[in-house]
């Protein structure tokens, strides 16, 4: 007989269990290849298993989705704060602006180096400190900075704000929903596992070929190894010979 390999995908681990079921359900009153027990529990996980697949599959397209909107949010709030940092330093080096206002920003007021923009939680700095710098330094009397102003950029960094904390949210969700999905693909292959086994063992008395046959109409999948024979009907039909013509002997 060829090996059988459990399901390793989530849609595999479906097809099992829907196939085992509906095949459970067709068959007659005592020919009941599964337990009672077992079918009842069968089809119970599989609807609880076909939400769950489902939910994470919404889940994780409804982040991917959003996450190309996210990135395009993300590089107007970098651009925008790196423009207006760009221009207060251009604005410093004219002589228009005190070099020693650009504490109020908490930048370094001895460099024009823009400071590291990379990572969100940088930018979320950044973006804070410029505008509250800008709003101190022109409360105190000084000229504001135009192209970009500072309620320009403001724009631009509530809007990456805000999104910043539903992405953070959107992302915990799916990971939840991904674990929780783990916990039940274990109970699956766990159950999976009992109903191939209880249907290999109800067709045990079947030659190779017919059992194997009733055995892949439940959804048990067979991969044969290199090399293998493969089982045909005449594989059974030789078999068969070579049973009648075994001699028999009368005690």
């Amino acid at each position: 007989m060829p090996y059988r390999r459990l399901p390793n995908t989530d849609q595999a681990r479906l097809h099992a269990l829907q196939n085992a079921v509906q095949r459970a359900r067709e068959a007659d009153f005592g020919e009941q290849v599964l337990a009672y027990k077992t079918l009842n529990e069968a089809e119970r996980f599989l609807g609880i298993f076909e939400n769950a697949v489902q939910q994470y599959h919404q889940n994780f397209q409804s982040k991917v989705t959003a996450n190309k909107q996210y990135r395009h949010i993300v590089g107007n709030a970098r651009m925008y704060i790196s423009h207006f940092i760009q221009v207060l330093n251009l604005a410093v080096i004219r002589g228009d602006i005190k070099k020693e206002q650009k504490e109020l920003y908490h930048l370094d007021i001895n460099n024009h180096i823009l400071p590291d923009l990379s990572s969100e939680e940088d930018l979320l700095v950044w973006g804070q400190n410029i505008i509250d710098g800008e709003l101190e330094r022109t409360r105190m009397g000084g000229f504001p900075i135009y192209n970009p102003t500072i309620s320009k950029v403001k724009v631009y960094y509530d809007i990456f704000k805000e999104h910043q904390v539903t992405q953070k949210m959107r992302r915990k969700t799916t990971n939840r929903t991904y674990e929780d999905l783990g916990e039940l693909r274990k109970q699956a292959d766990t159950l999976i596992l009992d109903i191939w086994n209880q249907v290999e063992d109800y067709f045990r008395q079947k030659l190779p070929y017919e059992r194997l046959r009733c055995c892949q109409n439940y959804g048990l999948i067979y991969y044969y190894r290199t090399g293998e024979k493969r089982l045909t009907p005449e594989t059974d039909r030789r078999i068969e010979r070579e049973q009648a013509q075994s001699p028999t002997f009368d005690f």
